[in-house]
């Protein structure tokens, strides 16, 4: 059974996905300010946490900050509908993904149940042997984790997506929007500039000094590519 956090002020609101996540089998916890929402990360594991960025005592951000420097679980954060701004911030914090209000609670049923699906993957096969290796940097395809000079590298879901797409195809430059449908699927409703900050964090990530990668390199007007 998946155990998600929900935080969000709007009680009417955590009702009602708390309702239709249960109907899904998944155990929901809730929380309705930032402080609460730490509090429970805290104290306990979740499979992933649908997160508000408006929140009181402690915003959406400042709760994925603080999260991110001790846990990698899945973010989702829930945003106003036409706030490009508090997107980005939220994927440069760390989230994963972002859905806008108002959301059709199907919509945020299937980011969930994808992020959770990859998720169990990476747990079913942690000591799998598929390893790719170039330079420092190995990818293990079986337990969707990545290691520089044998150190574990904490990537979210989709920045490992990215890299494994990369290694595997080295010198195929890839536009921001290829990337898009790719990773994030056709009908994901963000634009280029998603992929834009996830490259962005996955170089800082995997490369010693990310103005000079030796991994995932830019082709300027055109997109990304990897190079060994």
């Amino acid at each position: 059974m998946s155990k998600i956090l929900v935080v969000d002020d709007e009680k009417l609101i955590v009702k009602g996905i708390r309702f239709s996540l249960e109907q899904e089998g998944m155990e929901v916890e809730c929380a309705y300010d930032g402080e609460e929402a730490i509090e429970k990360i805290s104290s306990g594991k979740y499979d992933l946490i649908l997160l508000d960025l408006m929140l009181p005592k402690k915003d959406g951000l400042e709760v994925c900050r603080e999260v991110r420097e001790t846990s990698d679980v899945p973010i989702i954060m829930l945003t106003a509908k036409n706030d490009d701004m508090d997107k980005i911030l939220g994927l440069e914090y760390g989230a994963d993904d972002y859905i806008t209000k108002p959301f059709n609670i199907l919509e945020v049923k299937a980011r969930i149940k994808a992020i959770i699906r990859r998720n169990t993957i990476r747990a079913r096969h942690s000591d799998g042997g598929n390893r790719i290796s170039v330079k420092e940097l190995t990818i293990d395809r079986d337990s969707l984790r990545a290691f520089i000079s044998d150190e574990e590298v904490n990537l979210t879901a989709k920045e490992f997506d990215l890299l494994e797409l990369f290694i595997t195809n080295p010198g195929k430059v890839y536009s921001r929007e290829q990337l898009l449908a790719l990773i994030w699927g056709k009908d994901y409703p963000g634009d280029v500039r998603t992929v834009d900050v996830h490259v962005r964090r996955l170089r800082e990530k995997i490369e010693e000094n990310p103005a000079a990668p030796r991994y995932v390199f830019t082709k300027w007007g055109l997109g990304y590519f990897y190079k060994d």
